[in-house]
């Protein structure tokens, strides 16, 4: 008997539907919904111990994966199962990991998991955009101790309407791509890239998405109160004591607020407060510290965090002496390294990227292989961040989930301003050596230009800001910082990055720790950093103001040849065997792709010589070297043979035709080098296909006058012999 189930319908208003049930499957986990537009379903289920950790933080852990199923797909790989996360998975995970992490109580540390999976997938519906609504919903369904309901939508705008959750198709037509989370009350947490559109156009673009959200958190609401709302569980809450905390706030508040009005540098000043830490804890007995050391620690934080935030809200004073909207001091240097296709260093205060440009042909495309997604990337950024550039000794453990999505920012930053016809695969490593502040844009930064000293044309340069906000909701007072450090941004009521050219945003990721942000706080903070990211711009160019005209000497010139598909074959060979003499004699990278619109061949020609590239170019010509009926073309003898010569067409090397012993001469030729010899140049006259032979017939005696008296021979039916060319008078063959 299928058990009963509970359904809710959320209208997008334009025809399309997301349903919301419940109660069939999964139904051992503490929550579990599947989430439903068109023929697209995504399962989500969440469990949460209810035994606390014993950790000082949320292990929360947001899962996302699509299966190969959903799609009637087999998985790649030896296995054919699927494996790792991919790339797209983790950076859906990060979208829906950040809005509800910060909704959990702070005292509350039970292992906590959200699984989301794609079940089926449908091409005209993009799954990541519903994976935040799957987990609220679930959640809701559950006793977590959560604060409210939230979800995310993705936000398009195609010909100047805003479109909730678009298509893939309708996103290629859009100059906007922003995935919102927010509360019925607040926005979350914004993460996009746009077509250099303007501060205002950002705002009402995540205005708009927050009036769907706001119905997405209704109808959830309405499903848990119909499945039945559990009462919160009960958890055992982190011990607190108010008058030890009034203790560590007195013994530290001022020291801390003179430490950070100092305006020190980073190391000296995570000293400084080490020291003041260390005199707290030397106030307790051995004891006592091993009783409620945690506590002095956790006290010892919270005064140090209201030290700093009103140091800024009642001088506007930061922790390294700027002011609110100060940018730390920028150095830049390009072609650092001499043997890299382009390089760059990008030094912002204690913050510093090296970035790598290698260019290659459609051969290093970034291949996506996702349920939801196949296809190609030929501009792709990677970005490390190694433990040394804090100053840290940590295991590497493969790519962090930090990496891969501080990377896509950076990419997503640039990648519109790569030019359409850049005939390049072009990929961009960014290693960060020192941080604290923000390194994906000092990545941009640095990506930007490296692209330009590898001489790849980008359309404008692109510069990258990252910015922070500090409020009291008591006085009303607020600050928002430019350039924001590494404790800022804990400190911080919201963090957001911001990268553009100097006509608008191409990328953004912002997240908002205080509730009820208003939009007039958030377009001072966007136009705040519009200042501070043409400055930072300014000094980019000032480095280097135009992408160099030409790639460098050493790094590969690539060209790119249109051929006729009836081609393709020759031009690669029997085996490859043509393709690989030529890429080995010419010293270049051939790649041959189809157009699957035109069938016509895409070869790619990459070599650091011009000199092997034009021989490649010649070789391809000569292989389409078509000799047209009646035409008279000049030869070189290349082979001999019993029954003729082999000659080679000298406008088109490699290019050859059997030119046989009776086309020599109109005289009867017994032996081929009575009339050419090896290396020889003729002419010759080229008559098409032969009917008889059915090959390539060419000529020198057509050429030649004939003889005075010369007879031609009849026919071989006429001469005497048989139906089948042979003689009547021969003897019968012996058994």
């Amino acid at each position: 008997m299928i058990p009963k189930t509970f359904k809710e319908v959320i209208d997008l208003g334009d025809g399309r539907e997301i349903s919301i049930e419940t109660g069939k499957l999964a139904k051992q986990a503490h929550g579990s919904v599947v989430v439903q537009s068109g023929k697209c379903m995504l399962l989500c289920t969440v469990v949460s111990n209810y035994k606390q950790s014993d950790v000082d933080f949320l292990p929360l852990t947001v899962d996302y994966r699509e299966k190969f199923a959903a799609a009637g797909r087999y998985p790649g790989g030896f296995f054919k199962r699927e494996a790792r996360p991919s790339d797209g998975e983790v950076l859906t995970m990060r979208l829906v990991d950040r809005v509800l992490r910060p909704l959990f109580p702070k005292d509350y540390h039970s292992e906590t998991q959200v699984m989301i999976q794609l079940m089926s997938h449908d091409e005209n519906v993009m799954p990541d955009a519903m994976a935040g609504l799957a987990a609220s919903a679930a959640i809701q369904l559950s006793d977590f101790p959560f604060e409210c309901a939230i979800s995310e939508v993705r936000v398009g705008r195609v010909n100047g309407e805003l479109i909730i959750n678009p298509t893939r198709d309708q996103l290629k037509e859009s100059d906007i791509d922003m995935v919102i989370g927010a509360s019925a009350d607040s926005v979350m947490m914004v993460e996009g890239e746009m077509d250099e559109i303007s501060e205002e156009e950002m705002v009402e673009a995540i205005k708009f998405a927050h009036e769907a959200i706001k119905v997405q958190c209704a109808a959830q609401i309405k499903l848990a109160e119909a499945f039945g709302k559990k009462e919160v569980r009960e958890y055992e809450p982190e011990v607190e004591d108010e008058d030890l905390a009034k203790k560590v706030h007195d013994l530290t508040y001022d020291k801390v607020y003179a430490i950070a009005k100092a305006g020190s540098a980073k190391q000296e000043r995570s000293a400084a407060f080490d020291a003041i830490k260390e005199e707290v804890k030397a106030t307790f007995s051995e004891e006592e510290l091993e009783e409620i050391g945690d506590l002095v620690s956790k006290y010892f934080y919270k005064a140090e965090k209201a030290a700093v935030r009103d140091l800024t809200l009642n001088e506007g004073l930061r922790l390294d002496g700027r002011k609110t909207d100060e940018i730390r001091p920028i150095w830049c240097e390009i072609d650092y390294l001499p043997s890299v296709h382009g390089s760059s260093i990008f030094t912002r205060g204690e913050t510093q990227a090296l970035a790598t440009v290698t260019l290659g042909t459609s051969r290093e495309a970034n291949q996506i292989d996702m349920p939801s997604f196949e296809g190609e990337e030929t501009f792709y950024l990677h970005y490390n961040f190694p433990p040394f550039s804090t100053g840290e000794a940590r295991p590497i453990r493969g790519t962090s989930r930090r990496e891969v999505g501080h990377g896509n920012l950076a990419q997503r930053a640039l990648k519109g301003m790569i030019p359409e016809d850049c005939p390049y695969t072009v990929r961009v490593v960014s290693e960060v050596l020192e941080s604290n502040g923000s390194s994906s844009m000092a990545t941009v930064c640095s990506g930007t230009m490296a692209l330009m000293d590898a001489g790849v044309q980008l359309k404008k340069p692109v510069s990258g800001i990252a910015m922070g906000l500090i409020t009291d909701t008591e006085s009303g007072k607020y600050a928002v910082l430019s350039d924001i450090l590494g404790d800022e941004d804990h400190l911080g009521d919201m963090d957001f990055k911001v990268t553009g050219t100097a006509d608008g945003i191409t990328a953004c990721q912002m997240d908002i720790k205080v509730k009820g942000l208003s939009y007039e706080i958030l377009v001072k903070a966007l136009m705040q950093a519009k200042d501070g990211r043409l400055h930072i711009l300014g000094k980019l160019t000032d480095t280097i103001a135009e992408p160099k005209p030409e790639v460098k000497s050493y790094a590969p010139k690539i060209v790119t040849k249109i051929i006729p598909g009836e081609y393709i074959g020759a031009v690669i060979g029997s085996g490859g065997k043509v393709i690989q003499e030529l890429q080995k004699e010419t010293n270049t990278t051939i790649v041959i792709n189809e157009d699957p619109e035109t069938e016509e061949g895409i070869v790619e020609i990459l070599g650091t010589g011009q000199d092997g590239i034009d021989a490649v170019i010649a070789k391809i010509d000569a292989l389409m070297f078509k000799p047209e009926v009646g035409s008279i073309y000049e030869v070189k003898v290349i082979k001999l043979l019993d029954f003729g010569a082999v000659v080679e067409y000298t406008e088109a090397p490699g290019n050859e035709v059997l030119l046989h012993v009776s086309e020599l001469a109109w005289e009867r030729t017994d032996k081929v080098t009575d009339v050419v010899n090896m290396g020889d140049t003729i002419d010759i006259k080229y008559f098409g296909i032969d009917p008889r032979t059915r090959k390539e017939k060419v000529s020198r005696k057509a050429l030649l006058p004939k003889p005075e008296g010369y007879k031609e021979r009849p026919p071989r039916n006429d001469r005497g012999g048989d139906r089948r060319g042979g003689n009547r008078d021969r003897k019968p063959r012996r058994d």
